[in-house]
């Protein structure tokens, strides 16, 4: 995992420029304040070459400006981060991010402002005016795994906000990366149709690798064993609307929490609240790596791994089921075997659960949540599915025209 130092600073220190999508884009008349802006890149004024922005704006180590020659204060695109007295979230400002690569780019005061936006993006309806605020605007999807739920919403979301979708569902197979086409050159092309990229691979770090290299906002929807960041931000949202707080829960994460990616990045958004203590557990085999057991203590996280899930069960606000994912096994069928099965949540579990807690997935499940499941008022797992919907819609407004 590539410490989140690594961003404070441009891509080899080459000189970095705001991404923006390919095409100018005119609103209609009538927009509610809410959803009425400007082309973003007709706002924003041409940055000298001697200045260098960092491309991923992290919370835990504040974004850098280095210059050799000052520019006036309207020229300058100013994040968050360097604590402007200006509100940054204010209609018609630039969002603070180019890319979505890694949970630990947020930090709570834009996490708040985007779920703000998510609930917005809730009430639109067909043929309103927020319906067609990216009109004119192309996504692209690429995705070099399998998926359902994060591609679909994707593009729903794309489509519900008036833009258009170019896609490609299994682009490993059914791709020039099938001939062996680089990512890099697959990007480069692929920015020249669209105006974002939506990319899960499989492969860690290669969302990284693709922000990189194209002058489009990225999304990275998964990247192997890695991060997905954009299902951790669903998840908190999902949290709070659930169970009205963030602030001094209990959360268990349980099942494979050595490849799964969505308990990586949750742990991480997890972080920035206080008081929260988290529960881990998993079979022997596909425990939390040690990279976010760290990263927990050095914010204050308290963390705990048990083997009892019923007594976990019966003290969190949410259980956080997860599937034992068969494909990150390779060929240690053995491995994945000693793993299956061995914690489910069933009406057992539900049992001990507190009225007002919550049974989570990142879904797709398998056997570890049993159907009978599904009719107790306190397994959220599709309304968290629904919520992805809005928070991926949220995103792509965000990152193509702004707040």
């Amino acid at each position: 995992m590539v410490s989140s130092s690594s961003f404070s600073m441009c891509a080899f220190h080459s000189t970095c420029t705001p991404k923006v999508p390919n095409c100018s884009k005119e609103f209609m008349d009538g927009h509610s304040s809410l959803f009425l802006r400007q082309p973003l890149h007709s706002k924003l004024m041409p940055l000298s070459t001697d200045l260098k922005r960092s491309r991923f704006l992290i919370n835990e180590k504040p974004l850098q400006w280095e210059q050799t020659a000052k520019l006036p204060q309207r020229n300058r695109i100013l994040p968050h981060a360097l604590g402007i007295e200006n509100a940054p979230f204010s209609v018609g400002n630039k969002f603070q991010l180019d890319d979505i690569i890694e949970a630990q780019q947020f930090d709570r005061e834009t996490l708040s402002a985007i779920f703000e936006v998510a609930h917005e993006m809730e009430k639109v309806q067909k043929n309103s005016p927020g319906s067609q605020i990216l009109k004119g605007y192309l996504m692209a999807t690429l995705f070099y795994e399998p998926s359902t739920r994060t591609r679909l919403s994707f593009e729903s979301a794309m489509k519900r906000l008036g833009g258009e979708v170019l896609t490609t569902e299994n682009a490993r197979e059914f791709s020039s990366a099938a001939k062996g086409e680089t990512l890099e050159d697959t990007i480069r092309t692929v920015e020249g149709y669209s105006d974002i990229i939506v990319m899960r691979h499989f492969e860690s770090g290669a969302a990284r690798r693709a922000a990189v290299t194209a002058d489009i906002p990225i999304i990275n929807a998964g990247d192997g064993p890695g991060q997905h960041p954009t299902q951790a931000l669903l998840d908190v949202y999902t949290i709070e609307r659930e169970i009205g707080r963030l602030d001094g829960i209990k959360v268990g994460l349980v099942g494979d929490l050595a490849n799964g990616r969505t308990v990586r990045s949750l742990a991480y958004l997890l972080a920035k609240y206080q008081d929260v203590k988290i529960y881990f557990v998993c079979p022997d085999v596909v425990k939390m790596k040690d990279d976010i057991k760290d990263y927990l203590a050095s914010k204050g996280v308290e963390w705990e791994e048990s083997a009892d899930l019923t007594e976990v069960a019966s003290k969190c606000d949410v259980v956080y089921q997860t599937r034992i994912q068969r494909e990150r096994f390779g060929e240690r069928i053995d491995l994945y075997e000693e793993a299956r099965g061995k914690y489910i949540v069933d009406q057992n579990v539900l049992d001990v659960m507190q009225k007002h807690a919550v049974v989570m997935h990142p879904l797709p499940r398998l056997d570890e949540i049993t159907v009978d499941v599904d009719v107790d008022p306190r397994a959220a797992y599709f309304r968290q599915a629904k919520n992805g919907l809005y928070i991926r819609m949220a995103l792509l407004k965000l990152l193509l025209v702004g707040w």
